[in-house]
C-alpha cells in the first residue's frame, strides 16, 4: 500500500487549540490529499493522540508534544517527522514552526507514491538551523517592480524549501520620498533597504515624511509579514541605517546633526544622518523600533547594512568623505585609535539600543550586521559582538572588503561571494566558534540565484557549484546562513534546480549530488530526455565556473551601469550626449563620473585593469565556449525531439533551458566584450608602439563585429522567447531594472555600434572635470 492511499484514509486532521498559523496553514492543504471531506479539528494539547483515520500536526517546542512522542531525533539538531500506518493515522511534526510547511511540501512531493512500510517512521535532522534571506532583489528591493510578481507564491516557496527567516520590509512605490537635486542620481539609492523611519515615527521626527506614504510602506511591510507567519517563517527587516535625513530634521533640531554619509562623487549636495550618541536620537531609534515592534509583534530580527547609500556611523574610517561626525563623539585631534575606539563604542551602543527595544516586544529578537565597511573599527568592534548581535559575512577572516578565496579554475583570481565562491575555509570555524559562545551568530553567505552572479538573467542552473558551497559550509559545522538575492519568482521560473539541491540538502547533507540532480531532472523531463538535461545542466555549470568575473560587470553592474544596452564603441564620447540620454538618464551614475566614458573606471574607482581584462577575456574564449555551445545545441536538439515526438512534458522544459542558455551566452558575450574594449582601447592609447596600436584595433573592431551579431541574437531571444528570462519591470523603468522597452534599446545599441564603429579610440583623461553647459 503507497502513503498516498493510507492519507486517502484519514478523515481527521489535529491541532492543537494553541496551534501558530503555520499548523493551520498545512492542516488545511493536506486536506486535499485525504479522504474526501476530510476535516481540521482543534483540540486541547493533551488530545493530540494517534487515533485510526486521524493525523496530528504539531510543532513541539510549542506545547510539549515531544515528551509524548519518542521518535524524534535527540542529536540536537533541529529535526522533521513523519509517522504513519496502515490503519490511516500518523504523526507530522517539526522541531520549529518554519520546518513544518517544508516537511509538508517535502511529504507530498516527493513521498506519496511509496510503500508505507518505507515512511512508516521517517525522521530528518536539518542540514542548516538558519537559512535567512539577504537582499530579497524581487520581494523588497530594487527588481520589486518586476512584472507580474505574486508575494503569496514567493514567500510560500522560501517555506518549502526549507527557509527559516525572511526579510519584509519594501518601499510600497517605485520610487523612495528622498528628494534630488536636479541633475543628480543620489535619491535612488535610497529606494533598497528602506530604514525604519519609512515605516512609523517617534514624537522627535513626527511629520517629516508624508503620512500617506508611511501609511502605504506599513501596510506592505505587515502583508508580508502576514503571509511569512502564514508559512511558518520568521519575518525581518533589513535596512540601512543609521540613514541620513531631510534636511528639514535640522532647521528643527540643529544640534542633532551627525555623519555625512553621502558619496560626494555621486550626489550634488551633503547628506546627513543623526547624531546617535545623542541620548534624543538614541531614545528616537528605540521609539521607532518599539512602535514598529507593536505594529507587527512577529518580527523577529533587524538585519543592519551601513556606510553606503546614505548610511553611516560617525567617525568611522569608511565614510566615503572621511572620518566625520556630530559634536558629542570625541573632541578634534584625538589620534586615529581614539577615533575608532569611539566610533566602535557607538556602533555597539546602537545595535543594544534597538535589540532591547525590540526585546520588550520579542525577547527572541536579533541584529544582524556585516563587517567590511567597519575595517578601521574592527579590532575594537568584534569582541563586543555578543548577547544577539550577529554576523553575517562571505568571510569571518577578511578586513574590510579584500577578497581571501580563489576561483575554482584560476588560482591566480580571487572571489568573495559569488557560485565561483565554493569553498570554506577551516580557519572559518575559529571566530564562528568564538562567536557563538558570546550568544551571537555566524551567518555565511551563499547565492544560487542571479544575484552576485548572472543579473538580469533569471534561472540559470548551476546546481553543482550549488552543493559544493552547501557542503564545504555545512563541513565546517557552520549551522546558519544567508542568502544574497532572492529566489528565483516561481511565476517565472519552473524549473529551479538549484534551489531544489538546495532544498534536497536540507533534508540529506550526504547526498549523491549526481543522483539528486538526476532525480530532478527526471521529475521536470517526465523521464523523457533525462540524461540529456543533466549534461545540458552540467555543461551550463562548466561554463560558469570557467567565467572570469568582472568587478560590478558580473553582479549589478550589468544593469546599473546599463552594459547590455550600451554601445561598445571605441570612442564613447564621439556620441552626442543626446544620442546617449536613452541609457544614460537610467544609469547608475552621475554627469562627471568617468565610467560614462570608459568602462574600466567608476568615479575615482578602477573596476578593471587593462592586465586583468586581457587575462579575461582570452580565458573567457579559451575555456567557456566550448562547455556553452554543448550546451545550447544539446538542448536545442533534444527540444526538437520532444517537439517532433509530442512529449509535451519534456519540450516545455528543453525549451525553457536552451532560451536561458542561449541568454547566458549573450550575457557572457557582452562581458567578455567588455574585457576586450577595456584592454584594447587602453592599451591603444598608451602605447607608442605602431604595431601594438594596429593589433588593438584589429581586435577592437572583431569585438564590435562580434557585439553587434551577440545584440541581434539577444533580440532574437527577447522577441521569441516564450519564458521570462529576465528581469524586467511591470511598471516603470528605473536604474535598478530594465523596462519593457529593452528591446527598443538594443536596437538603438546597434545602430549606434554601427555608426562609430571606425572612431579612432580615445578617452578624455579630464572628462570628471567637465562643468554641464550652461544656456
Amino acid at each position: 500500500m503507497t502513503l498516498r492511499e493510507v492519507l486517502q484514509q484519514i478523515k481527521r486532521v489535529k491541532i492543537s487549540r494553541l496551534a501558530q498559523p503555520v499548523e493551520q496553514t498545512v492542516a488545511s492543504e493536506i486536506c486535499g490529499f485525504l479522504s474526501p471531506g476530510a476535516e481540521v479539528v482543534s483540540v486541547d494539547p493533551s488530545q493530540m493522540t494517534s487515533e485510526s483515520d486521524s493525523l496530528c500536526i504539531a510543532i513541539t517546542s510549542q506545547d510539549g508534544t515531544q515528551a509524548k512522542f519518542e521518535m524524534s531525533p535527540r542529536s540536537g539538531r533541529e529535526w522533521v517527522l513523519f509517522s504513519c500506518q496502515e490503519r490511516g493515522c500518523g504523526w507530522l511534526m517539526s522541531s520549529k514552526p518554519y520546518f513544518l510547511y517544508a516537511v509538508f511540501s517535502y511529504l507530498v512531493d516527493n513521498l506519496l507514491d511509496q510503500d508505507v512500510a518505507q515512511v512508516k517512521h521517517w525522521t530528518r535532522e536539518i542540514s542548516f538551523a538558519i537559512e535567512k534571506s539577504t537582499f530579497d532583489l524581487f520581494l523588497t528591493q530594487y527588481a520589486r517592480l518586476i512584472r507580474d510578481f505574486s508575494s503569496e507564491r514567493y514567500i510560500r516557496q522560501y517555506a518549502r524549501l526549507g527557509f527559516t527567516h525572511v526579510e519584509v520590509n519594501a518601499l510600497a512605490l517605485p520610487f523612495p520620498h528622498e528628494k534630488n537635486v536636479p541633475g543628480e542620481f543620489y535619491a535612488d539609492f535610497y529606494t533598497y533597504c528602506p530604514g525604519l523611519d519609512q515605516y512609523v515615527t517617534s514624537h522627535l521626527n513626527e511629520g517629516l515624511y508624508p503620512r500617506d506614504y508611511l501609511s502605504a510602506n506599513l501596510e506592505l511591510l505587515k502583508e508580508n509579514a502576514r503571509l511569512a507567519v502564514k508559512y511558518g517563517l520568521v519575518p525581518g527587516l533589513l535596512c540601512f541605517e543609521p540613514r541620513s535625513v531631510p534636511e528639514s530634521f535640522f532647521e528643527r533640531y540643529p544640534t542633532l546633526r551627525g555623519a555625512r554619509v553621502d558619496h560626494p562623487f555621486r550626489s550634488y549636495k551633503p547628506r546627513y544622518n543623526l547624531s546617535v550618541v545623542h541620548p534624543a536620537v538614541k531614545q528616537h531609534y528605540a521609539e521607532l523600533m518599539e512602535n514598529l515592534m507593536e505594529e507587527i509583534p512577529e518580527l523577529g530580527f533587524l538585519t543592519i547594512w551601513s556606510n553606503d547609500s546614505g548610511a553611516g556611523f560617525e567617525h568611522t574610517k569608511s565614510l566615503y568623505v572621511g572620518r566625520n561626525g556630530g559634536a558629542f563623539l570625541i573632541r578634534e585631534w584625538n589620534n586615529d585609535e581614539k577615533i575608532a575606539e569611539a566610533a566602535a563604542s557607538n556602533i555597539i551602543d546602537f545595535f543594544q539600543v534597538l535589540r532591547n527595544a525590540a526585546s520588550r516586544t520579542n525577547p527572541q529578537f536579533r541584529v544582524i550586521t556585516r563587517l567590511e565597511s567597519f575595517y578601521g573599527e574592527r579590532s575594537y568592534l568584534w569582541p563586543e559582538l555578543k548577547d544577539s548581535i550577529d554576523v553575517e559575512a562571505h568571510s569571518l577572516l577578511t578586513k574590510g572588503w579584500e577578497c581571501n578565496y580563489h576561483h575554482p579554475m584560476y588560482s591566480d583570481v580571487s572571489v568573495l561571494g559569488s557560485a565561483l565562491h565554493n569553498t570554506l575555509h577551516r580557519d572559518e570555524e575559529e571566530p564562528m566558534q568564538a562567536l557563538h559562545k558570546r550568544g551571537s551568530h555566524s551567518l555565511f553567505y551563499h547565492s544560487l540565484s542571479s544575484h552576485t552572479n548572472h543579473e538580469p538573467l533569471l534561472g540559470i542552473p548551476f546546481p553543482w557549484l550549488t552543493h559544493e558551497k552547501l557542503f564545504a559550509l555545512y563541513s565546517r559545522d557552520v549551522l546558519a546562513l544567508s542568502h544574497l538575492g532572492g529566489l528565483q519568482p516561481p511565476d517565472k521560473v519552473p524549473y529551479p534546480v538549484n534551489q531544489e539541491v538546495f532544498r534536497y540538502f536540507q533534508f540529506d547533507p550526504g547526498l549523491d549530488i549526481d543522483l539528486t540532480v538526476y532525480r530532478i531532472a527526471e521529475v521536470y523531463t517526465g523521464g523523457k530526455g533525462t540524461e540529456e538535461l543533466v549534461q545540458g545542466w552540467r555543461c551550463v555549470d562548466q561554463a560558469i565556473r570557467s567565467f572570469v568575473p568582472l568587478s560590478i560587470y558580473t553582479h549589478y553592474g550589468a544593469v546599473w551601469q546599463r552594459l547590455l544596452v550600451r554601445p561598445l564603441v571605441p570612442d564613447i564620447d564621439r556620441i552626442p550626449e543626446t544620442q546617449r540620454e536613452y541609457y544614460e538618464k537610467h544609469m547608475c551614475t552621475s554627469l562627471h563620473n568617468p565610467n560614462r566614458i570608459d568602462l574600466a573606471q567608476d568615479v575615482l574607482f578602477e573596476l578593471v585593469s587593462k592586465e586583468y581584462a586581457q587575462k579575461a577575456f582570452q580565458r573567457i574564449d579559451a575555456n567557456v565556449w566550448g562547455p556553452l555551445e554543448k550546451a545550447i545545441g544539446l538542448l536545442q536538439k533534444r527540444k526538437t525531439v520532444a517537439e517532433t515526438t509530442s512529449e509535451k512534458h519534456a519540450f516545455h522544459v528543453f525549451e525553457d533551458q536552451w532560451f536561458r542558455a542561449k541568454a547566458l551566452c549573450c550575457l557572457f558575450e557582452t562581458l567578455r566584450n567588455t574585457a576586450v574594449w577595456i584592454y584594447a582601447v587602453h592599451e591603444y592609447i598608451e602605447t607608442p608602439d605602431v604595431a601594438i596600436k594596429k593589433e588593438c584595433r584589429v581586435l577592437l573592431n572583431g569585438m564590435m563585429e562580434r557585439e553587434i551579431n551577440n545584440c541581434n541574437k539577444l533580440l532574437e531571444v527577447w522577441r521569441e522567447s516564450p519564458i521570462e528570462w529576465i528581469i524586467i519591470s511591470g511598471s516603470v523603468e528605473t536604474p535598478f531594472i530594465y523596462g519593457e522597452n529593452f528591446g527598443d534599446l538594443l536596437e538603438r545599441k546597434i545602430d549606434l555600434m554601427q555608426k562609430h564603429k571606425s572612431d579612432e579610440p580615445r578617452i578624455d583623461p579630464e572628462y570628471m572635470f567637465r562643468l554641464p553647459s550652461v544656456g
